[in-house]
């Protein structure tokens, strides 16, 4: 389903030659007085490219345009292309430019293969597979003004560790949250798959030790270009919040592991995922060198010079090869005792990453950082298997048991007799993603905080019901719209009905809020920190409310 490496490139040379000849005409005109941006909010137009819309970064000047009253930055470099020999190498500062650069447009996405999802799952998101290049290492940023000091948002996206963008749903949009929240709203892309994660070192030498983690190091680059530039959008870098859904909560936790990114981090929120079991250094070694000999290359210089697509292929065919399994004629592991899998994706190399954060155990670098840990109840939703009753039943007894199997379905209709079978399912099904699978992955991460005795945890559970399509419940992802407070952007999924657009107000400012200060309480709203006896969680719907370990009994029966 890849675009072919002509249709890329040719996608890059226009994009390119726009942006070039965009930059030529801004460098002759001079900067206008902060006044422009006022004077544009009062004419009454929607978007406009005011001469004051230009903030300066370590690199240059950037231009970007207001939206609503919402100045915007797209595409800001934050490093040099990691392509040609730069490949695997930890990212380099981005070459400084004269003039203006034009920040106008979303920058390209790290190479990677396009999705293949059913027709109703990219509806409700509204996917984007955007345009690929290994000169991927952007920011965007939505800021009500270059002035002042605000919160930092710093969202980073999921997908895993292998594909993925800033804008790959229109959920992810920041302006909302800079127009309605005053806070400064950033969005990034780094390095994926086998560009971001492949220990090269064995034909690169020492300059490529980080080889294996430079997805990760290319996030705290982009946290280091915020510390140093974010106060010139009118953020305030001593302020940042990080947050990521799905894989992009799996990224936050390793960072609030990695001794590099001490300091650069204030708050954090790892959403339906987080807490991942990467392998240790012998084993992605031992991954690499077998990717490399299948391969058939002798040196650095010829590995990256190579097709992005065969990379892909191989590696994922040698990743395939060498990790067992899953859920095939057995239940799923408990969480937290997974063996770990090789292939893209971070290593724990003893340096740049020193534990499997929030799997083994909460990072002593953590210890000061208020966290938020949450999930949504129909994680499973790829909105494709319709089961019965009766094949619903079959797929967990084959997972879980016969009695186990009859205790779920029971536990799960009992609770939620206004659900179909079809929803059910996505709550528990097959041995993968599913709702109780990772409210265990919530409790146990946010057990692992508490146990710090340190800064403290909150929890939530979003299990508000799109009205979009029939049965679709809380899909993976459902809660961005509500959290960005982007519900009228992502209407496909939300319907942007008046009980979307409050329960998008309350999560919004809670989420704004715990940026601001480090707890997500609003007036009306008091949110208890959680600790295990009670696991105290907050619950997003029509009714917001702190429930004791909602779905505790049923999520129980996937620990026995």
């Amino acid at each position: 389903m890849s675009k072919s490496d002509s249709e890329n490139s040719l996608g890059f040379s226009r994009r390119q030659a726009l942006l070039s000849a965009t930059a030529g005409v801004a460098a002759v005109a001079a900067t206008a007085s902060s006044s422009d941006v006022t004077t544009v909010k009062a004419a009454g137009a929607s978007c406009s490219t005011p001469r004051s819309a230009v903030a300066k970064t370590q690199y240059g000047k950037v231009r970007g345009y207001v939206e609503d009253g919402v100045l915007t930055f797209k595409g800001v470099p934050y490093g040099a292309n990691t392509g040609g020999e730069n490949r695997w190498l930890p990212a380099k500062p981005a070459t400084p430019w004269d003039g203006e650069y034009p920040a106008l447009t979303y920058g390209a996405n790290c190479p990677q293969r396009l999705h293949n999802w059913s027709s109703e799952q990219t509806f409700l998101q509204q996917w984007n597979d955007g345009w690929q290049s290994e000169d991927m290492l952007k920011v965007n940023i939505w800021t009500p003004s270059l002035t002042g000091k605000r919160p930092v948002m710093f969202y980073i996206h999921g997908g895993g560790f292998t594909f993925g963008s800033a804008y790959e749903l229109a959920s992810q949009d920041g302006a909302q949250m800079a127009r309605h929240h005053d806070v400064v709203s950033v969005t990034v892309n780094h390095r994926l798959n086998v560009l971001g994660f492949l220990d090269v070192s064995s034909i690169g030498g020492p300059a490529y030790a980080d080889s294996v983690n430079v997805g990760m190091t290319d996030l705290v680059a982009a946290l280091r270009w915020v510390r140093d530039n974010i106060a010139n959008f009118g953020g305030d870098p001593g302020c940042v919040m990080i947050y990521g859904q799905s894989g992009g909560g799996s990224k936050v936790t390793t960072l609030l592991g990695m001794p590099s990114a001490k300091g650069l981090i204030h708050r954090a929120s790892a959403q339906s995922g987080g807490g991942g079991n990467p392998p240790g250094a012998e084993e992605s070694r031992e991954y690499a060198k077998q990717v490399i000999a299948e391969l058939g290359v002798k040196d650095i210089a010829a590995l990256q010079k190579m097709e992005w697509a065969k990379l892909n292929e191989i590696s994922n065919a040698v990743a395939a090869r060498m990790n067992p399994p899953v859920g095939v004629g057995g239940p799923t592991p408990a969480p937290g005792t997974a063996k770990p899998r090789v292939g893209p994706g971070p290593t724990v190399d003893g340096r740049l990453i020193t534990m499997r954060s929030f799997f083994d155990a909460a990072p002593e670098l953590s210890k000061k950082v208020p966290l938020l840990f949450g999930s949504v109840s129909e994680e499973g939703n790829s909105m494709l298997s319709r089961p019965t009753e009766a094949e619903w039943l079959a797929t967990l007894t084959r997972n879980y048991g016969e009695a186990r199997a009859k205790a779920l379905a029971t536990g799960l209709k009992k609770a939620h007799p206004e659900k179909s079978i079809r929803t059910l399912s996505y709550m528990c099904g097959g041995s993968g993603l599913n709702g109780l699978n990772m409210r265990n992955n919530v409790t146990r991460m946010a057990t692992m905080k508490y146990n710090q005795k340190g800064a403290p945890a909150y929890t939530w559970y979003f299990t508000w019901q799109s009205p979009m399509l029939e049965d679709a419940g809380a899909w993976h992802t459902a809660e961005l719209a509500f959290c960005f407070d982007n519900t009228k952007r992502a209407d496909q999924g939300t319907g942007n009905g008046p009980e979307a657009q409050a329960l998008a107000k309350k999560m919004a400012t809670a989420w704004a809020n715990f940026a601001r200060t480090g707890n997500p309480s609003q007036p009306g709203l008091r949110w208890e920190p959680f600790e295990p006896t009670r696991g105290q969680t907050m619950v997003f719907d029509n009714n917001c409310r702190m429930t004791d370990d909602p779905e505790g009994e049923v999520r129980k029966l996937l620990l026995a």
